[in-house]
């Protein structure tokens, strides 16, 4: 009889970025995040490779199966190698964003945005707070199924910087994953969509959600955007198809 404990798989909501210094980890399902330096990150791939847990040491087994980035199997099951994401030089903390006023947006697209926003705040609090990014990117992922047409630049635009005023406004927390979720949904409410990206940028290692039109374009962002590596994407071109 094979031992259950020899061997351990990646869940298909696991993610992998590697940045040559760091290996980034990201569970979808629960939220965590795990950084993994160089000499710990050739074991999870070596591990990915066999799916055999005897290639790392028990401590850091438990860890990986306690914050569900492994789960055990019966047989080994290899999973993807982490994927090679963007570096960046370090810029020690002065790396500039540009601010400014908000632009004016009509009453009804901001009623619309308000709505989107306050959706995502009640996906967040109705359910336990380990299962909020899964239950968030379920949402996500229902709402975009339902759209017929590709959101172009300018749609796309217009509603996050709807949602952004909305926020401005919000009692509640208001961050990037906030506001891109919100305007997937105000979108969606027209049957337009978007790609929502979930990503990671390095120096120091900081999480970004955005959105970005079909082509490929971020929606409002700034250049500084183009420094994340995205490690989920909902949304795609092929769901336009009839």
């Amino acid at each position: 009889m094979i031992e259950p404990s020899r061997f351990a798989t990646a869940p298909a909501h696991v993610r992998a970025l590697d940045f040559g210094h760091l290996t980034v980890l990201l569970n979808y399902r629960n939220g965590h995040v795990q950084c993994l330096l160089p000499a710990v990150a050739t074991l999870w791939r070596n591990t990915a490779a066999t799916g055999r847990l005897d290639l790392m040491p028990s401590v850091l087994v438990n860890r990986l199966l306690a914050t569900g980035l492994l789960v055990r199997s019966v047989t080994p099951i290899p999973w993807p190698a982490p994927l090679p994401a963007k570096t960046a030089t370090a810029s020690w903390g002065s790396a500039e964003h540009p601010a400014g006023a908000l632009r004016p947006a009509p009453t009804r697209t901001t009623a619309g945005a308000t709505a989107a926003l306050a959706m995502v705040f009640a996906i967040k609090r109705l359910g336990s707070p380990n299962a909020t990014m899964h239950r968030l990117t379920t949402a996500l992922r229902r709402a975009v199924s339902t759209c017929r047409q590709p959101a172009t630049h300018d749609q796309a635009q217009a509603a996050v910087l709807a949602v952004r005023r909305a926020g401005w406004y919000s009692p509640a927390r208001t961050a990037c994953l906030e506001e891109s979720a919100a305007a997937v949904l105000l979108l969606a409410a027209r049957r337009l969509s978007t790609t929502w990206c979930h990503g990671i940028a390095p120096d120091p290692v900081r999480l970004h959600a955005w959105v970005q039109t079909d082509r490929g374009a971020p929606a409002a962002e700034p250049p500084s955007t183009l420094a994340y590596t995205a490690a989920l994407t909902i949304g795609a071109r092929h769901q336009h198809q009839l």
